[in-house]
C-alpha cells in the first residue's frame, strides 16, 4: 500500500510542478521565481493537510526525493516550455493530473490516521485544491476554486468514492485508479460542457462593481 501511495505521491509532484512552470514562465518569471511557483503547487496542499493532522515535520521536509524531483521536473520543464505551449490546455492536463493524484494522497493519509469519513474527504480536497490557490495567488491570479468553475467539486466526488470503496474492501490499487478517473472525467466533461456551479447573484448584480 506504501508503494502505491509514494507512487501517485511522486506523480502528483511532477504534474503540479509542471503546471507551476506553465503559469510562472507565462508571467515571465525569473528562475528562482519559476522554482518557487513550481514548489508551493507541488507541495503547499500537503503541508497544509499535514499541519492540520498535526504531523511534524510535514511530509516533503521528512523525504529530500520530493525536492529533488520539484528541482528536476522544473528544469525539464524549462527547457522544454516552448513545447509546453503547443500542447494544447496544458495547464489544465496537468492541473487535473495533479488534483486527481493528490485528492486520492490525502484521503489515504486521513483514512490511515483513523478521521471521519467527511473530515478525510475535505483533507483530501486541501490536499488537491490549495497548492494550486498558493500558485494563483503569488502570480496574481483569481484562484480556480474560487471561480465558478466544477473543481473542488470534482475531489469531493473522486475522495468520497474512495471512502465508500474503501469501506468496501476494495484493494487500495484499484480504488486508486477508479477515484483518480472520476475526479479527471468530472473535471474534463466540466470544462468541455462548460458546466459550472450555480451562481447566487442575478445578472444584475454580476455586472455591478
Amino acid at each position: 500500500m506504501e508503494s502505491i501511495a509514494d507512487i501517485i505521491d511522486i506523480l502528483g509532484t511532477i504534474a503540479f510542478a509542471i503546471s507551476g512552470v506553465i503559469t510562472a514562465t507565462k508571467k515571465r518569471m525569473d528562475l528562482f521565481g519559476i522554482l518557487i511557483i513550481a514548489t508551493v503547487t507541488s507541495v503547499g496542499g500537503g503541508t497544509l493537510r499535514d499541519l492540520l493532522i498535526g504531523k511534524s515535520p510535514v511530509t516533503w521536509l521528512l523525504n529530500s526525493t520530493f525536492v529533488y524531483i520539484i528541482v528536476i521536473t522544473t528544469v525539464v520543464g524549462i527547457i522544454f516550455r516552448k513545447q509546453l505551449r503547443y500542447v494544447r490546455r496544458s495547464l489544465f492536463l496537468f492541473d487535473t493530473i495533479g488534483i486527481a493524484l493528490y485528492t486520492i494522497t490525502g484521503v489515504e493519509i486521513a483514512l490511515l490516521v483513523n478521521l471521519d469519513p467527511v473530515i478525510c474527504v475535505a483533507l483530501g480536497t486541501i490536499t488537491a485544491c490549495f497548492g494550486g490557490v498558493i500558485r494563483d495567488i503569488l502570480c496574481n491570479e483569481i484562484p480556480v476554486i474560487f471561480r465558478k468553475e466544477i473543481y473542488a467539486s470534482a475531489c469531493i466526488a473522486g475522495g468520497s468514492l474512495y471512502v465508500i470503496l474503501y469501506s468496501s474492501g476494495i484493494s487500495s490499487g484499484i480504488n486508486a485508479v477508479v477515484s483518480g478517473f472520476v475526479v479527471v472525467l468530472i473535471r474534463t466533461l466540466a470544462v468541455i460542457y462548460e458546466l459550472q456551479l450555480p451562481s447566487i447573484y442575478s445578472k444584475a448584480e454580476r455586472y455591478q462593481n
